[in-house]
């Protein structure tokens, strides 16, 4: 399903990537790996998107899977209706359950395993997430400012930006909130502590702090402390969207107004129970808080995360806190950053120890400057395991040793990440 626009840029990279055949095969593979395997248009409003090798779409990986084609379409008319589908229907979604982090083409009745949670034919898993909600918005909002079109704009889209706001608002104190998560199964898959919550399901009491409350990791683990930094600052880059859209598009004062306090509340969390003093690296940012105290310092390769800070649009790439956090992630004091003699890098405690991840390097490309940038591809260049493509983790020393062979939102990074170093000035 090859549209005129990316056509376009495989043609132009056989001459800006003439001189590096493997990276030339591997870009082309990645950039048309969620347009080619991993896209159905439904109907000429809806386009569902599946993460690879799980037939479900989330809301976070559909976004970021189709995050590399919006620079053209501007000029590329198929290719926004594409996309426009694709936010239709994560509207759609969120409006069947902000708490649902997955869903279902079709509805599914029978399924391997079944959680403790108010669940729907439709949804995939219901793990709350707070980044599932932020990243259509990001979609949205830039899908618009590329391409100056506003058909997404409907009532629907209107009453997914409330429902949005609302939950976020419900979650600043938790134990206002009736969502509850089970997994009986994690006893016997021996994964209790990332795959169900404690008491009976609500999670560990947290203190409030303005910021709202998160179950689960990007990832999809628990969270240990469930006020998730890294979440929250994506929330509040995203309710800057939502204003806009509020006061420019809808002309609708009622969500502006609790769009601009609930930012106000988050942002003032922040600065109050996110930053920490450590005794190497000086003030930086914590991965996670209850706002009692504890705190949870380490980034996880998903994202949003704290390396992510400047790509999702929360700080600049030279900020101070961010720079000192950088530093401690990616570093052996973050318990998640391993080094081998194939690679280094941030892994997850989602996949086996000492597994670094694909995405990770890819983010940490995006972040930094143009030589780290050409490293961390040439780092993913060596660890592909001669496929092409990149996996979810690999193991430090044999990247023969991965998981996730078909994982479109790593592939989609990557070629984000070549783009941006090669092909713009």
């Amino acid at each position: 399903m090859q549209t005129q626009s990316i056509q376009n840029v495989l043609k132009q990279a056989d001459d800006v990537l003439k001189d590096n055949p493997k990276l030339l095969k591997m870009f082309k593979q990645c950039f048309v790996s969620t347009i080619d395997t991993t896209l159905k248009k439904i109907s000429d409003k809806e386009t569902f998107v599946i993460t690879g090798d799980i037939p479900a779409m989330w809301l976070r990986d559909s976004s970021a899977q189709v995050n590399h084609y919006l620079p053209f379409i501007k000029e590329d008319k198929e290719l926004a209706s594409l996309i426009a589908g694709l936010i239709h229907k994560q509207m759609q979604c969120i409006l069947l359950d902000p708490y649902a982090n997955a869903f279902n083409q079709d509805a599914v009745y029978k399924r391997e395993y079944y959680d403790c949670t108010d669940m729907n034919p439709m949804i995939w898993e219901r793990k709350y997430e707070v980044d599932s909600l932020c990243y259509p918005v990001r979609l949205a909002y830039q899908y618009y400012q590329i391409s100056g079109n506003t058909d997404i704009f409907t009532p629907e889209f209107l009453n997914a930006m409330h429902k949005i706001v609302d939950t976020f608002i419900i979650e600043q104190n938790h134990e206002n909130s009736t969502y509850r998560f089970e997994r009986p199964i994690a006893r016997t898959w021996q994964r209790e502590d990332t795959e169900t919550l404690r008491r009976h399901g609500k999670g560990f009491p947290v203190n409030e702090t303005g910021m709202t409350w998160s179950a689960f990791r990007p990832s999809d683990d628990a969270c240990r402390f469930n006020y998730l930094i890294p979440s929250n600052m994506f929330a509040s880059v995203i309710l800057e969207y939502i204003k806009e859209f509020a006061k420019e598009i809808f002309h609708d004062e009622r969500l502006y107004e609790k769009a601009y306090q609930l930012k106000w509340d988050i942002d003032y969390g922040i600065r109050c129970f996110a930053v920490v003093n450590h005794p190497k690296y000086g003030f930086m940012y914590a991965y996670e808080t209850d706002g009692f105290g504890n705190y949870c310092l380490m980034d996880d390769a998903n994202v949003p995360s704290l390396l992510s800070l400047p790509y999702l649009g929360y700080c600049s790439q030279d900020d101070e806190l961010y720079q000192h956090t950088r530093q401690f992630i990616l570093s052996a004091d973050n318990p998640y950053y391993y080094q081998g003699t194939c690679a280094k890098g941030i892994g997850s405690p989602h996949t086996p120890k000492d597994y670094i991840w694909h995405i990770a390097l890819s983010m940490q490309g995006l972040t930094g400057n143009r030589e780290e940038a050409m490293e961390m591809i040439e780092t993913i260049m060596k660890t592909d395991n001669n496929e092409c493509l990149t996996h979810e983790g690999f193991y430090k020393d044999n990247p023969q040793e991965y998981t996730r062979p078909w994982f479109a939102w790593s592939n989609s990074l990557f070629a984000e990440l070549v783009y941006k170093t090669y092909f713009i000035d």
